[in-house]
């Protein structure tokens, strides 16, 4: 299995999302810890990047800003309303300090 790298993982702040294109897909990466995860940067309920909200860390999860819909980064399902379809999550992994994201088989 190849991904593509997005970024070093030292370049990613913990607790926070950074947005980047692999492909056709626009992916919100969030680092917590050691730990990277990569979920499709738009909001299901509405055309909104998740990438410009907030992190909830101790239930790894990520709110839109726009409505408050928070989505499982492990998932992507919604957690909570409006939103009520899942977003995509994407395999996320760290080889030689560097993040890739594969695309393929993406759930959701």
């Amino acid at each position: 299995m190849s991904g593509t790298v997005v970024c070093r993982l030292d370049d990613l702040t913990s607790g926070a999302a950074a947005k980047f294109q692999v492909g056709d897909h626009s992916i919100a990466v969030v680092r917590l810890g050691d730990d990277v995860y990569a979920i499709g940067d738009t909001c299901s309920h509405a055309d909104i990047s998740l990438s410009d909200g907030e992190v909830l860390a101790d239930n790894c999860e990520i709110e839109c800003w726009k409505h408050g819909s928070r989505f499982s980064l492990k998932t992507g399902v919604p957690q909570t309303l409006p939103a009520t379809v899942p977003v995509p999550v994407y395999v996320a992994r760290v080889v030689d300090g560097m993040v890739e994201i594969d695309t393929e088989g993406a759930a959701a």
